[in-house]
């Protein structure tokens, strides 16, 4: 009995350090790409995405219609590497995330600043798949707005 207890427990605990390990890498994967934004360093945001990733943003327009806007990762990467002005940060204030297996979903709230002015807010939706080479985003959908960020 005291066996099986223990095999039991070892499992648990095991179970349970794997999936820290997984969430801080994800944790991880998602840091480095904001700290590219920060940097202007497309190829540390590059180094993130997975070779066929998305990006799209839903939005609402001013007549009140929903949209999709689909972005290129190779424009979102050279946007962040070409100088602009002030810098960009996007603070995360709060994460959810979910692992099964080798897909996972990270839920993130957001506010976006260049230098100390406020831009906009919104949520990002990441999907990432754990490679040979860590947790890599495969999917980006965010919103965005400029009310109700609590």
């Amino acid at each position: 009995m005291k066996i099986l207890f223990f095999t039991i427990f070892i499992l648990f605990i095991s179970n349970n350090i794997k999936a820290q390990n997984d969430t801080l890498s994800i944790n991880q994967a998602i840091t480095q790409l904001f700290d590219g934004m920060r940097t202007s360093d497309s190829n540390l945001v590059k180094s993130v995405f997975y070779k066929d990733a998305t990006l799209q943003t839903v939005f609402t327009t001013k007549t009140g219609e929903t949209k999709l806007h689909e972005e290129q990762i190779s424009e979102f990467a050279k946007a962040v590497g070409t100088p602009h002005d002030g810098v960009w940060n996007e603070k995360i204030t709060k994460t959810h995330i979910q692992i099964d297996g080798a897909l996972a979903h990270a839920w993130t709230n957001y506010e976006f600043f260049v230098d100390d002015k406020f831009i906009h807010c919104g949520v990002n939706s990441f999907q990432l798949m754990k490679t040979n080479n860590g947790w890599k985003i495969i999917s980006i959908v965010d919103t965005r707005r400029t009310t109700n960020c609590n």
